[in-house]
């Protein structure tokens, strides 16, 4: 498997922590990359795919200790991949020096109703936009209200494009649920991105990838499923077999 930007945050903030963070479902046993019960790690089935793109998640303060996150999933499966914890009055300096490096086009992933200058907003062309530098796609990964203050209360953020997405389904999620049906989970929105950027097999395979954690996330909560009950990830590895033979 690959140890990516995600997990090192973790480490460095368990590290860090005074006490333990007690999520649901804290007694499971966990496997430390996945996040889904030992007897169910993912781990050697993580995708890596080849994309024109970069990822940056913006956690908030507790997000990175979470089992039920999604944007985990996403660094799983991009190959470049960075994850910084949040801070309003002390940003990280690697994270701002990576927002102005000229090799990236940084680009804010957030519901244009929160944008009051409409020239930041980017729907189609995203590509053109970036001008021949690699789209650096930042997602705000925490609970929609988190969320809200993060893009409010990071001036770095204010002046970058927009890219927004309207979605027609509510979302799929079963871990978690927002008061508003609306409010997809981060990795689901990504696939929608990834789409509209044309990184269509990069779409394809998230989306897998999310199926996948959920499926093995409540077999993690049910001690009467058996490993080999998981027909998602038989699909799953299926696939990436098939893709091999080509």
């Amino acid at each position: 498997m690959r140890i990516h930007a995600f997990h090192h945050l973790y480490q460095q903030r368990l590290a860090r922590s005074t006490k333990p963070f007690n999520a649901r479902g804290s007694k499971i046993e966990r496997c430390q990359y996945c996040q889904v019960a030992q007897q169910h790690c993912l781990c050697s089935y993580q995708p890596n795919i080849d994309s024109k793109l970069a990822v940056m998640l913006l956690l908030s303060e507790n997000e990175v200790f979470k089992p039920s996150n999604t944007g985990r999933l996403i660094l799983d499966t991009v190959h470049e991949g960075y994850a910084f914890q949040w801070n309003r009055t002390d940003p990280d300096q690697a994270m701002l020096e990576l927002l102005a490096n000229p090799n990236y086009q940084p680009l804010v992933i957030f519901p244009k109703e929160y944008v009051d200058d409409d020239t930041r907003l980017v729907g189609e062309n995203v590509i053109t936009r970036c001008q021949g530098k690699i789209p650096l796609l930042i997602f705000i990964d925490g609970s929609w209200r988190e969320a809200r203050r993060i893009f409010r209360k990071s001036p770095y953020l204010d002046r970058l494009p927009v890219v927004f997405i309207e979605p027609q389904a509510v979302s799929r999620y079963l871990m978690r649920r927002s008061d508003n049906e609306q409010h997809l989970a981060t990795a689901e929105v990504a696939t929608l991105v990834f789409e509209q950027l044309g990184e269509t097999h990069l779409s394809q395979t998230l989306a897998m990838w999310f199926d996948v954690f959920k499926e093995s996330y409540m077999h993690s909560k049910s001690r009467a499923k058996s490993d080999d009950d998981r027909p998602i990830l038989q699909r799953f590895i299926e696939r990436k077999r098939n893709e091999k033979s080509l």
